[in-house]
């Protein structure tokens, strides 16, 4: 398999903040006075832009309610970040440094905002890896929209049918398919295997490890 690029997810693929996306979630509506979430509904809203995820939480809340809900949640967030630190999955940092030894660009495509992105990346010792970084607010249709993946082909000079898409959840999946790239999908972060499965992935991994064992043997 000829792959020059991979454009990672963030959270539950690189990332491990599944903890403070949830507790910050249910914190953000139990301040707004509106439906507090479970923890498996709060899961299944991750990998939207985080005013979608609002609105799939309580379809019924209003315009200006989910606006209150984003800026609320990311003042707790901030908050959150000592009580439920982010932290990178295993094998993360190990496998980026061995993928940029073979000459890959590795970028992130994902639906959390460019500040915190670049910020979480900072802080979890990645940026080193990272050659490109597109957020929500930099692209008019996000995920599962392609814009994303073309946007970041575009700007280092790939082609479609030379990329990898690495995520956790359908939408991460979806987003490459509509670009028309192959897509690889982790089983340890915020979606079954039997979801992904159903998904349509090419590649189903549960250790990111073994996104070298398929370079080389496909």
């Amino acid at each position: 398999m000829d792959v020059r690029i991979i454009i990672f997810d963030f959270d539950g693929t690189l990332g491990d903040t599944q903890e403070i996306i949830v507790k910050t979630q249910q914190a953000t509506m139990r301040e707004m006075h509106l439906p507090v979430p479970s923890d498996e509904e709060s899961k299944a809203t991750i990998g939207l832009k985080l005013r979608d995820c609002f609105l799939a939480i309580c379809p019924t809340m209003t315009d200006k309610q989910a606006d209150e809900c984003v800026t609320t949640y990311q003042r707790l967030f901030a908050r959150h970040k000592d009580l439920f630190p982010p932290a990178l999955f295993p094998h993360v940092r190990e496998t980026l440094v061995a993928l940029k030894r073979k000459g890959l660009v590795l970028t992130i495509a994902s639906s959390r905002s460019s500040a915190s992105l670049h910020e979480l990346v900072h802080e979890l010792g990645i940026a080193d890896c990272i050659d490109f970084i597109v957020g929500a607010d930099e692209v008019a249709h996000p995920k599962p929209d392609a814009e994303p993946v073309l946007l970041t082909l575009q700007e280092k000079g790939f082609h479609a049918d030379e990329a990898l898409v690495v995520g956790d959840m359908p939408v991460d999946l979806l987003m490459g398919r509509n670009a028309g790239t192959r897509t690889c999908a982790v089983t340890y972060g915020n979606a079954t295997r039997r979801t992904l499965e159903h998904a349509g992935a090419d590649f189903i991994i549960d250790d990111i490890t073994e996104l070298i064992q398929i370079l080389i043997l496909n």
